[in-house]
């Protein structure tokens, strides 16, 4: 069946940078779309960074210009580059992966920016 196991998640000071990875398995990889959301607590999840499977990209407004997507098809994993690290990131961020009606999510990996 088809997984994804999302890493890289911790506790990083306000300015700090965090590198989050997703690994799938059970999947045709490259002809998924892949994205990052997020959910803070009490609020809905949301949008931080998509990639479809022809490279195109988009990114919440917040996250603009600090945080890059990017994925390894060969490798079956996707990325999320978190670079000026603001208390507001803070939330459990999920790995996504849609293609057509197929949807499927990770268990999530936590990241608190917090000094």
């Amino acid at each position: 069946q088809v997984q994804l196991v999302e890493s890289g998640g911790g506790l990083v000071q306000p300015g700090g940078s965090l590198r989050l990875s997703c690994t799938s398995s059970g999947m045709s990889f490259s002809i998924y779309n892949m994205g990052w959301y997020r959910q803070a607590p009490g609020k809905q999840r949301e949008l931080v960074a998509a990639m479809t499977n022809s490279g195109s990209t988009n990114y919440g407004d917040s996250v603009k210009g600090r945080f890059t997507i990017s994925r390894d098809n060969p490798k079956k994993m996707v990325y999320l580059q978190m670079n000026s690290l603001k208390p507001a990131d803070t939330g459990v961020y999920y790995c996504n992966a849609y293609y057509v009606h197929f949807n499927y999510w990770g268990q999530g990996t936590q990241v608190t920016v917090s000094s």
